[in-house]
């Protein structure tokens, strides 16, 4: 397991350039569910954009790193990154309507507004279709998103292909 001070700063760093405004990513959905989308072009000289894979299992009852989970997955596509979000245990509960319009976190803002900018941006959602049945969760999650269920297999090709992995 990583060391949570390297999480930290990864996430902070991914926040550094929040007030630099660019372009939304234009990246398109890939064909083969679960085969992530090519990187976004360089959106800034000489920067080299990177594939951001966020893994979050925590649900609405933390607030706070659900909201910064998303926050930092919306900041990176921002600048330019490609970002796949992967949503596992209680994760798939951050895409009801109900935590949609009432998780905020404290100092990381609210998680519907960082969903909206997630989607704008061109990020692509997957959710553990084990996860959302034993919630009793279904196609709901998925209406209007760039989303679809993956199994574990889909997990484990998105963290090979990124240059990223953050985990919340």
């Amino acid at each position: 397991m990583m060391d949570r001070s390297v999480l930290i700063r990864a996430a902070l760093a991914a926040l550094g350039g929040m007030g630099l405004a660019s372009a939304a990513s234009t990246r398109p959905v890939s064909a083969q569910p679960g085969a992530p989308a090519p990187p976004p072009q360089s959106r800034r000289q000489g920067q080299t954009m990177k594939r951001f894979l966020v893994h979050v299992h925590i649900g609405p009852q933390d607030p706070t790193r659900a909201a910064l989970a998303f926050l930092v997955a919306a900041t990176a596509l921002r600048q330019g990154h490609a970002v796949d979000l992967f949503l596992a245990g209680d994760g798939v509960s951050l895409l009801t309507q109900e935590a949609l319009a009432g998780v905020e976190g404290r100092g990381t803002g609210r998680l519907g507004a960082h969903a909206e900018a997630i989607v704008a941006g061109g990020g692509r959602f997957y959710l553990s279709g084990m996860s959302a049945r034993a919630r009793g969760l279904g196609e709901e999650l998925l209406a209007g998103r760039p989303a679809e269920f993956a199994m574990p297999e889909v997990l484990v090709r998105l963290a090979a292909a990124a240059d990223v992995v953050l985990t919340y």
